[in-house]
């Protein structure tokens, strides 16, 4: 009995240091259900409830959304629009990416970067 409430007690305090970590830095949003990064008592501002003219023209897609469903499904228009989407949203999470710059060794000078083995 006693080692099943220490085997408890071990499980709750791994939980509460996940916890406790997870308030210092954003959470990865699946984009279901409500946002986690996101405090309760404040408003979330989606794509379609854009208050701000300025909020709406930064997002450089939006336009393009607003094609896209004007397109028919999966034509060459449609493709053409939805590859222009997914560029510019690979481009903005590489913008938002952060990757410790110990672990990525860039490249020497004149040293072949193909990724064969010697």
């Amino acid at each position: 009995m006693i080692r099943y409430g220490f085997v408890l007690l071990t499980f709750c305090a791994a939980l509460m240091g996940c916890a406790v970590a997870q308030e210092r830095r954003p959470i990865a949003w699946d984009g279901l259900g409500r946002d986690p990064n996101v405090a309760p008592n404040r408003p979330h501002v989606t794509k379609e409830h854009v208050t701000n003219q300025a909020a709406a023209t930064s997002d450089p897609n939006q336009e393009r959304e607003r094609v896209l469903g004007t397109l028919r499904p999966y034509s060459e228009a449609w493709w053409a629009v939805h590859d222009e989407i997914e560029a510019e949203n690979d481009k903005q999470l590489g913008t938002k990416l952060v990757i410790c710059p110990s672990c990525v060794q860039s490249p020497r000078q004149g040293e072949d970067v193909t990724g064969s083995l010697r």
